[in-house]
């Protein structure tokens, strides 16, 4: 690529919700693409999210929080409901899940009209989650959108074969974890979801690394090993990481990377996951929470 790269304009589009650490007594606020927008911001670029707010306390908290982090939601709503929650337990460093809502979010998604479409068409990088409810409006961002980012999340219903197959056209960069699979059926998983229509693959695995495959071949990389506080949102830092990077050596729909360029961008990933673990929460903004 020649000439500089404009900075990235980043979307975050779906969920939001709080992170209840019962262990503690505090909520945090979360949710992928909040923490992908947020990431980006905290690294320079625009940034924004797009999803439905409830109208309680905890709703309220998040618009506050980015709007002090400087991450725009002038195009979210706020619909009667409740926010949703997630109850977490931090052991040895790690996430242990508990008890979940999507609440308002999942109930009652954005609607992607065509006003709202060409708004995420104003942006370089648009993540998506599975917790997002929007597989049905997926073709119509994947239209108007420059690149689409699809966060397949950890449950194994996102990794069916049917799910894959309904999401895998629509995104320029599929995410895929499995630190609960051997690399072997990893990278089968990764392939078949190329196959199923995938411009690009990423698989992280935790502590045993990460790897992207092309169509052709995998890069890989190494995790970067440090003290733990907390793991939460180190995943969304290392995809907010990887696809800034991939953009600015000139990531675009149809120019498919070369190694090298897939190789810097995972280091930097995960130095930034690494980073991410350091920090309590997924972006700070603690708030009592009284069970």
């Amino acid at each position: 690529m020649t000439g500089a790269v404009t900075p990235a304009r980043v979307l975050g589009v779906g969920d939001n919700v709080i992170d209840r650490f019962l262990d503690r007594g505090v909520y945090y606020p979360g949710g992928n693409s909040v923490n992908v927008a947020v990431f980006a911001r905290r690294a320079g670029v625009e940034a924004a999210y797009l999803g439905v707010f409830g109208d309680d306390d905890p709703g309220a908290h998040i618009r506050e929080a980015l709007g002090e982090l400087g991450v725009a939601t002038d195009h979210s709503v706020v619909r009667a409901g409740e926010t949703g929650w997630c109850d977490v337990r931090v052991v040895d460093g790690d996430r242990v899940f508990g008890d979940w809502s999507g609440g308002v979010t999942v109930e009652q998604p954005i609607d992607l009209t065509a006003e709202v479409l060409a708004y995420a068409g104003g942006f370089d990088l648009v993540h998506v989650s599975a917790y997002a409810a929007l597989e049905p409006q997926l073709p119509a961002l994947h239209a108007a959108a420059r690149l689409v980012v699809f966060d397949f999340a950890d449950e194994p219903e996102y990794r069916e074969e049917g799910y894959r197959a309904a999401v895998a056209p629509w995104v320029d960069l599929a995410v895929l974890s499995a630190a609960d699979l051997p690399w072997t059926a990893a990278e089968e998983l990764a392939r078949d979801t190329f196959r199923k229509g995938a411009a690009m693959v990423l698989v992280t695995r935790g502590l045993e690394g990460s790897a992207v495959f092309d169509g052709d071949a995998f890069t890989r990389a190494q995790a970067v090993r440090v003290e733990t506080v907390d793991t939460m949102g180190c995943g969304d830092a290392f995809i907010a990481s990887f696809m800034l990077s991939a953009h600015a050596a000139g990531w675009s729909r149809g120019h498919r990377l070369p190694a090298s360029v897939i190789e810097t961008a995972l280091h930097h990933a995960a130095q930034a996951a690494a980073q991410q673990c350091a920090i309590e929460g997924a972006f700070g903004y603690p708030k009592e929470y009284m069970q």
